[in-house]
């Protein structure tokens, strides 16, 4: 039995058409809960009628929930609007050269080599880039004197201490930087041109792919070349 029929509800005396039934859902709409309203008022005691503050803290109740609903759908086409716009200016980015953060390099066939930088904290009185195959063996060191502190950008020319080209693949990079009398270790950045790009499910983000590197997250890139 519906609720109007229970509740002996008279549509047409109130001037108003009965709402059209829709299929069951686990939300209430707006229609619903006036009919539950109107019900409640018409079935409630005379002795003990409904208190103004109830019937408006329901009120308030439901304009909360259908408020929150609402700012979640527009978060949510907010949150598709933004992944689009990354998306597209990922893509833009195919064919292209990404500064990203890591120490291992892919050396391409017929590359004249590979480019780097290093955020320097401090001044340095010399910082040295050594290039290690993936067997751990020193493929070339190079000293590159004395650097201010902020981006340090340096490159490696593709070829070994004999200064002959060594064989395309993966080669790790090293940066020191010497101050006080000290020698330390400092983040690598290195140059990777991008093959393509991923577009993340439920928001993710966008994820690039490396040219025989793998993958790095947009938001890691520093440079674009």
């Amino acid at each position: 039995m519906s609720i109007d029929k229970a509740a002996g509800v008279n549509w047409e005396s109130l001037g108003l058409n009965r709402p059209e039934e829709k299929k069951k859902t686990d939300d209430i709409g707006q229609a619903q809960f006036l009919e539950l309203m109107l019900a409640q008022l018409q079935n409630q005691d005379p002795m003990k009628p409904m208190e103004n503050g109830d019937f408006l803290t329901q009120m308030a109740q439901f304009s909360s929930a259908k408020g929150i609903q609402e700012m979640s759908e527009s978060f949510n086409s907010f949150t598709e609007s933004l992944t689009s716009s990354q998306a597209l200016q990922a893509s833009s980015l195919i064919g292209r050269h990404v500064l990203v953060p890591g120490e291992r390099g892919y050396l391409e066939q017929g590359s004249s080599g590979i480019a780097g930088a290093a955020e320097l904290p401090t001044s340095a009185t010399d910082v040295v880039v050594s290039v290690y195959d993936m067997a751990g063996t020193l493929v070339q060191r190079s000293s590159w004197g004395q650097q201010e502190s902020g981006l340090f950008q340096f490159s490696w020319d593709g070829k070994g201490a004999d200064g002959e080209p060594v064989a395309p693949g993966h080669y790790r990079f090293s940066v020191e930087a010497q101050a006080g009398g000290e020698n330390k270790a400092v983040e690598t950045m290195l140059v990777s041109r991008v093959d393509s790009v991923t577009l993340g499910k439920g928001g993710q983000g966008v994820t690039l792919n490396l040219a025989g590197l793998g993958t790095a997250n947009f938001a890691e890139v520093r440079e674009i070349m």
